[in-house]
């Protein structure tokens, strides 16, 4: 039985971060809007989660800055105060996540079952979400709706993007079919080589498409497109560090497709429709890969783990992850070339329809 049987008041999402894992979630709080466009929404996220979800329709965002230490549970604490919810979803198992949760006072606090949680979140809930037969993140998320009472789960995803945003994002395309390269993530671990991302490059510019790259301003993502730029032999436009998270947003949208890490663009580029080849070798793609383009997923993992482990993947938990930091090393150049081939029969840049790039609302 679901909990509720008629839209709720209010309801309260705790989920901080990663950039991914917010706009994964986001789909899901988009969803009880749309069955219980009544209910309040408050969510709690991080700081830097809320540059890029902090205007989304009726939903009050309040930012936890968790480099404040003990203050920022403090401020946080504080905004909450006085506010009661008919339920908390709960949705990251992170101690720190579950600290913030004791200043949100709500009937029900939902969190994950005894399959996903982990870092003791059981203590700070008082409903386990039953875990899906699937592995991925975000369908751990619906769990959540469908606990609620939530009977329409269709993902769709809706976050806003300011007219002087998208029309920075038209600028950089230039009206050209454009590849976007996230080439690193922050963990340094997570990155494929600048040499493999060249080979790759070089062979989108043959095919005709203008080649990016964004990313953050951290430094090991400057890097790591730095090194990519030198070794290229074709003109490539290098934004890496030179864009907000909104704005980047924007230049996913208008791009023709996106090459990403295990990162937040990943998961930015699914939300905008835009399809995006996600390199994998540490975390099971099948968990976490972008969700609607995991068929276009170049993985090593299963490779990696059964090396690492000496166990076949069946009999590996779903959430193993491959400890050797140069597992990426072991994804070819020229699987990711035939992945690109793949779908550039679906994008068809050289036909009719294609022959000037038409730009979303």
């Amino acid at each position: 039985m679901p909990l509720f049987i008629s839209a709720p008041k209010s309801i309260c999402i705790l989920r901080l971060s990663a950039i991914g894992d917010v706009c994964n979630a986001s789909a899901v709080v988009q969803a009880i809007q749309r069955q219980w466009p009544t209910t309040k929404i408050v969510w709690v996220m991080g700081k830097l989660e809320a540059q890029l979800l902090g205007d989304l329709d009726n939903v009050e965002v309040l930012s936890f800055d968790k480099k404040k230490g003990f203050k920022g549970y403090l401020e946080i604490w504080s905004l909450l105060k006085g506010r009661k919810f008919d339920a908390l979803l709960h949705m990251q198992t992170a101690l720190r996540a579950s600290m913030v949760s004791l200043g949100i006072k709500a009937k029900y606090k939902l969190g994950f079952d005894k399959q996903r949680s982990s870092d003791m979140q059981s203590f700070f809930i008082n409903h386990k979400v039953p875990s899906p037969k699937s592995a991925h993140v975000l369908d751990g998320f619906s769990q959540f709706a469908k606990e609620l009472g939530i009977t329409e789960l269709a993902l769709n995803w809706n976050i806003p993007i300011s007219f002087q945003d998208k029309q920075w994002a038209v600028t950089q395309i230039n009206n050209q079919a454009t590849v976007v390269v996230v080439p690193a993530a922050s963990k340094t671990y997570k990155n494929w080589t600048a040499e493999g991302y060249a080979k790759v490059i070089e062979h989108l510019v043959k095919k005709g498409f203008q080649v990016i790259l964004a990313g953050s301003p951290a430094q090991v993502e400057i890097e790591v497109a730095a090194d990519v730029v030198a070794l290229c032999q074709v003109n490539i436009i290098n934004l890496v560090g030179k864009s907000s998270l909104k704005q980047m947003l924007a230049l996913l949208k208008e791009s023709k497709l996106v090459i990403a890490p295990d990162t937040g663009p990943a998961h930015m580029a699914v939300a905008v429709n835009t399809p995006v080849i996600g390199l994998y070798a540490h975390h099971n793609p099948l968990r976490t890969g972008p969700y609607l383009y995991r068929d276009y997923v170049v993985s090593a993992y299963q490779q990696a783990i059964e090396a690492e482990t000496g166990k076949a993947l069946s009999d590996l938990s779903w959430r193993a992850r491959v400890k050797d930091k140069l597992a990426m090393g072991r994804i070819e150049a020229s699987a990711v070339i035939k992945m690109v081939d793949k779908i550039s029969l679906d994008l068809a840049i050289n036909s009719s329809e294609n022959k000037g790039i038409k730009y979303g609302s």
